[in-house]
């Protein structure tokens, strides 16, 4: 039963750091998209192209199955939603196997 919680716990952690990743894209996304930030800002471009690189072959399904919505993305919100099911399932078949 250890090992299970163990997994879980893992699989929680790194559900948030898909969660980080995605609101830090999000929020560079903006400052560069209102002008807050320059997008000539070295820095910032490459943090922000990284993590698009990490995020875009699990967003990329997500995007191809979501209609067309514009210049609004709901694939991120998408994955995090989905995310959380499935570690609310993951708990309930932990506590349930107890």
């Amino acid at each position: 039963m250890q090992g299970l919680y163990a997994l879980y716990e893992i699989v929680e952690l790194l559900v948030s750091v898909f969660v980080m990743l995605i609101i830090i894209q999000f929020v560079i996304g903006l400052l560069f998209a209102f002008n807050v930030i320059s997008p000539s800002n070295d820095f910032l471009r490459q943090v922000y192209e990284s993590i698009n690189r990490l995020l875009d072959p699990v967003l990329r399904p997500i995007r191809n199955v979501l209609p067309q919505t514009g210049a609004l993305d709901l694939s991120p919100l998408v994955l995090i939603v989905a995310l959380q099911i499935v570690l609310i399932v993951l708990r309930n078949i932990i506590t349930a196997a107890a």
